[in-house]
């Protein structure tokens, strides 16, 4: 039998679909979306709640002339299925295929590289403002989740939208998760809104009466031109924080009937200010397995379509993220002053033991990067020690609170960078590849890179117990089978380790580029009979001088970093030459000027020659 789905070609194909059509479509895209990320992995119960949302928009709108924004992006498979992507959609996530995030460069329905919260409003705003300017007509919609609603940037820009009162649609996808249970003064307010009585009633009300697109559609458009005429205002007075903002807000909708999400847009697509939909769904929807775990299937693996399971794995040494977790609550038992803060990222970083054994020493601070690293200094300025855990990606969010809050004061917190380096499928705004450049450029901040999962557990120990700002990068993915040890060591500051002795040629590798590093050593002895000498920095900031000296007298000197090249370990290593007038021929071995798109870590680390054979090659061309 013939789908829909197969006869869509653009979003305009959508408006010759009746309700029942679309809500057929919508069931057609969920099996689509099960029956590809079970063999890719992907972000799965995000994408099947928001279906409905995607089919009603772009049924309504005129896209790509009009523009509909996603916030985080996570929940963009919908829309990429109706934009032409049918075809090529089996790549998801794939080297060379289809990015799991909406890319402009992939098709002009993906406005802008969404991949961070919180930030798609502001594009909105932006573009409404731009649309006002050039005396245009186009219908901006933006599409955020509660969770990234709590995020700063987002009441940054609500402040904005309800200053200039320009036309716009927000859509609030409330499903009252981000990917772990959301937090926050925020998600009880709209709860509370959802539970009011007085409010259940103005909603069904207002569905009735939408369903007739008549003088409840026009009430509503007129609230657009004067706030203080809103229903709410006398339904659940001074509890709507949007109409505040002077934004006018509907009652809380079912996100899942196309025709009820169809007449309230297309009542807020004609009004003459900013209107906010609040739309009620459920995450993982029409797929059980990721209804009763929708944590598990917000960002996951291969799994079985029939029953939702991944498949066995066999045994593996654990994750540097469960190794630090592990470490952190072994430190916590023996030191009360330990703080645990994430955003939004509780088992993403390794917490959730730390969470259950201390509550009352952790903190979620949602999805708010630049909060958790204001608390954690105030934390510090109180006595306690807190430990910052959040993604290399993520954590850059906050550079100047960890610059200004951290820095200035030498405050002691602990930055636990996970995901530090190049971290895979989710591609170019995930990779943690910055984290090097920006850490070293502040001031008082000392870097470790440990090179195994032990050598982690005695970073952890040993920034514990400096004092002032320190950080620890780690990668994404399972440690080498190195036993950690349960009294880890303390590390000499700015003290390097060596791996491996050989006079020719001194490679200085930082963090999970130590093992590739011995690796291609082997191979250049092997092949062409040199010694090569591999030296475990440890420490990124303060670097080990005597090391680089040592490593000068041979007769060429190697960086091997996972990370950018640009203000990365490899130039701190040439500034250190530099400045004691040392010469000697010297190779960098990073991430250069680019941006690191989707696919197995593996593969992307061959492309950029950080894998054992990429750094033998390029030390064999350097010699010739």
């Amino acid at each position: 039998m013939d789908r829909i789905l197969d006869a869509i070609r653009t979003p305009a194909d959508l408006k010759l679909l009746t309700n029942d059509e679309l809500s057929i479509l919508a069931r057609e895209i969920r099996e689509q979306i099960i029956a590809t990320t079970s063999k890719t992995g992907g972000h799965v119960a995000s994408s099947l709640g928001a279906v409905e949302i995607i089919l009603a928009v772009h049924s309504l709108i005129d896209a790509p002339r009009d523009k509909f924004v996603f916030d985080v992006g996570h929940q963009a498979y919908a829309h990429k299925l109706v934009t032409g992507r049918l075809g090529i959609f089996d790549t998801l996530r794939q080297y060379g295929g289809m990015s799991g995030f909406p890319r402009p460069d992939e098709s002009p329905y993906d406005v802008h590289p969404s991949g961070h919260a919180s930030d798609s409003l502001s594009i909105a705003v932006g573009l409404a403002k731009a649309r006002e300017l050039h005396r245009g007509d186009e219908k901006i919609v933006a599409l955020i989740g509660d969770a990234a609603l709590s995020g700063g940037m987002a009441f940054e820009a609500l402040n904005t939208i309800g200053q200039l009162q320009i036309p716009m649609v927000i859509v609030l996808n409330d499903n009252e998760m981000s990917i772990s249970r959301n937090v926050g003064a925020l998600v009880r307010h709209l709860g509370g809104l959802r539970s009011t009585a007085g409010y259940r009633s103005m909603r069904d009300y207002s569905q009735d009466r939408l369903e007739e697109q008549g003088e409840f559609g026009q009430m509503l458009v007129s609230f657009g031109r004067n706030m203080k005429d809103s229903l709410k205002q006398f339904i659940v007075p001074d509890t709507m924080i949007f109409e505040q903002l002077g934004i006018v807000c509907t009652p809380p909708i079912n996100g899942h009937d196309i025709g009820v999400l169809k007449d309230t847009l297309s009542v807020a697509l004609a009004a003459d200010g900013p209107v906010l939909v609040h739309v009620v769904t459920k995450k993982g929807a029409g797929y059980g397995p990721a209804e009763d775990d929708p944590e598990r299937f917000h960002g996951v693996g291969a799994y079985d379509a029939a029953t939702g399971k991944s498949p066995m794995k066999i045994a593996a040494p654990p994750t540097y993220t469960d190794v630090f977790g592990e470490a952190l609550v072994r430190e916590a038992r023996v030191d009360e002053r330990i703080v645990a803060i994430t955003a939004a990222m509780c088992s993403g970083t390794g917490l959730e033991a730390f969470s259950a054994e201390f509550p009352d020493r952790f903190i979620d601070a949602g999805i708010a990067e630049e909060n958790a690293v204001g608390m954690a200094a105030g934390l510090a300025i109180g006595g306690c020690k807190p430990v910052v855990a959040i993604y290399s990606t993520f954590l850059q969010r906050a550079i100047d609170q960890m610059i200004i809050d951290g820095a200035l004061a030498n405050n002691n917190i602990v930055f636990a960078i996970d995901r530090a380096g190049i971290v895979g499928e989710d591609g170019r705004t995930h990779q943690g590849i910055y984290d090097i450049s920006y850490c070293r450029m502040i001031p008082g901040l000392r870097m470790l890179a440990p090179s195994s999962e032990a050598e982690l557990a005695c970073a952890l120990h040993t920034a514990l117990h400096l004092g002032g700002p320190v950080s620890i990068r780690y990668p994404r993915g399972e440690g080498l089978g190195v036993e950690v040890s349960l009294e880890p060591s303390l590390l000499e500051v700015g003290e390097a380790r060596v791996v491996r002795e050989g006079g020719d040629v001194a490679i200085l590798a930082f963090g999970d580029r130590v093992q590739p590093s011995c690796e291609a050593a082997d191979a250049l002895e092997s092949k062409l009979g040199i010694g090569v000498r591999v030296v475990d920095m440890r420490w990124i900031k303060p670097l080990d001088v005597a090391a680089i000296e040592s490593a000068a007298a041979t007769k060429l000197l190697v960086t091997v970093e996972n990370g950018v090249l640009a203000g990365g370990a490899g130039e701190g290593v040439l500034e250190e030459l530099s400045r004691r007038g040392l010469e000697v021929p010297t190779l960098t071995l990073g991430i250069d000027d680019r941006t690191v798109s989707h696919g197995k870590p593996a593969k992307l680390l061959a492309d950029l020659g950080l894998d054992a054979d990429g750094i033998a090659s390029a030390i064999e061309a350097a010699l010739r």
